[in-house]
């Protein structure tokens, strides 16, 4: 969960904190997906390197991912997607719910959540949607924050095939771009 919300913290702190610019951010983001990527379909192809990404990577790797491309290849897709097709103002409140809402909420939908919702839990249905609410605050009004909240929530709630690394910081952007452009 550290981890996680580190990723997109840094991220933020490149744009907003050093002023870098978009550009060379999202040029190291994107060769950084490649890399992810091409690593995904080496592991992937060859069954004793899988095993040997789950060793190294032990604390980081969930056993769903055995099959399938990494969270963290993920994550990256959607924060490259977020940067390249919203504006700064909304891609960063995006980033951010990812980076503190989605760890918030596996945190304490694992330690406390008894009654399943979707993919999730109430419980930690409600946490993302509390802690995506307090990110979105300073950057919109507290409608916006609310409406982008509450369909992120459910977008993260849904248990579908799409990654939830990919899709909320998506769709959070995008419901805020609808709602504030």
């Amino acid at each position: 969960r550290v981890f996680h919300a580190s990723n997109g913290i840094l991220i933020v702190l490149a744009l907003e904190l050093l002023s870098l610019d978009r550009i060379f951010v999202l040029t190291i983001l994107a060769g950084l997906l490649l890399l992810l990527l091409a690593m995904d379909a080496v592991r992937l192809a060859r069954p004793g390197l899988n095993r040997l990404f789950f060793q190294v990577f032990s604390s980081l790797a969930s056993p769903r991912e055995a099959k399938k491309i990494a969270s963290s290849t993920w994550y990256l897709c959607g924060a490259v997607l977020t940067l390249l097709l919203f504006p700064i103002s909304v891609a960063v409140p995006g980033i951010l719910v990812l980076a503190l809402a989605d760890p918030a909420a596996g945190f304490v939908g694992r330690k406390w959540g008894t009654l399943r919702l979707g993919a999730g839990t109430v419980r930690g249905s409600a946490t993302f949607l509390a802690v995506t609410f307090m990110v979105l605050l300073p950057y919109v009004p507290w409608w916006a924050a609310l409406a982008a909240s509450l369909a992120t929530t459910l977008v993260e709630a849904i248990p579908w095939p799409l990654d939830d690394n990919l899709t909320i910081p998506l769709t959070s952007a995008g419901v805020l771009l609808l709602l504030t452009s």
